[in-house]
């Protein structure tokens, strides 16, 4: 497989899942996690939609764990690396460990290079969608967002807890988690963008669990994103992808091998 990654129907690919985002309800997929990864020879691929916890539990994946599965190309969806997952996806081993300051995760997560973030939003999402950015992260910013779901998809998740299988409801995040920075385009003014990486949003709920405190919860995540994430010992960088209605890039997820 090429760098153009699958282009005819049903074409098996091996996937390292380097992102998964936080559960978003859909009324035609029940809910949908945003998956991305690179195939063997560094290139992006998005496989979606994927009800992930509603499959069963042998194909629950990890980041930076690879993956067999049959994928389309996504017919509603222009964006180049997006491509439909047909049947099961197979995880295959443990995830890749971060010995060697993560070399062999770097190996593959870094074997086509990185953009930067002012080049991509000058593209087209026909032509790109996703990529990896090294920022000169400025701040960590938390802002209020909404508490409830809609009313659409609480009526959906109400159905689904009527006659679908057992699962927990699916909690909306009331806050949103922006990184704001520069990339290494010299023309960069700076970026603000938000973060729906699913581990984000689990820290939150961890946190806020565990001291019964909003507050707590969200000071934990700056600590944890912010502090430990973009210290000075790390090289820091974002996977980056594109919503497809808005043509918004979005922080996906975080790569911070130390230096």
């Amino acid at each position: 497989m090429g760098s153009e990654g699958p282009q005819k129907r049903g074409v098996p690919v091996k996937v390292l899942i380097t992102v998964k985002t936080y559960p978003q309800p859909s009324v035609k997929y029940r809910e949908t996690v945003c998956t991305a990864g690179v195939l063997e020879d560094g290139g992006f691929i998005r496989l979606y939609p994927i009800d992930y916890r509603y499959k069963p539990y042998w194909q629950w994946y990890h980041k930076y764990q690879w993956v067999t599965a049959t994928v389309i190309k996504h017919e509603r969806d222009p964006r180049p690396e997006s491509f439909r997952p047909v049947g099961a996806i197979t995880p295959l081993g443990r995830p890749l460990g971060t010995q060697n300051k993560w070399a062999e995760r770097k190996k593959y997560v870094l074997a086509q290079g990185t953009q930067t973030m002012c080049w991509l939003q000058d593209r087209k999402q026909h032509e790109v969608s996703l990529g990896i950015i090294r920022p000169l992260v400025q701040d960590f910013l938390i802002e209020p967002g909404p508490r409830e779901w809609s009313p659409r998809h609480k009526a959906l998740m109400a159905q689904l807890e009527l006659f679908g299988p057992g699962r927990k409801p699916l909690e909306r995040i009331p806050y949103r988690f922006y990184y704001v920075f520069k990339c290494e385009d010299p023309r960069c003014r700076g970026h603000k963008m938000q973060i729906i990486d699913w581990e984000i949003g689990q820290l939150y709920r961890s946190m806020r669990n565990k001291f019964e405190s909003e507050e707590i919860a969200c000071r934990k995540v700056k600590e944890k994103f912010l502090d430990k994430i973009c210290a000075p010992d790390r090289n820091t960088y974002f996977f980056v992808g594109t919503v497809l209605q808005f043509g918004t890039w979005l922080v996906l997820g975080t790569f911070w091998p130390p230096k």
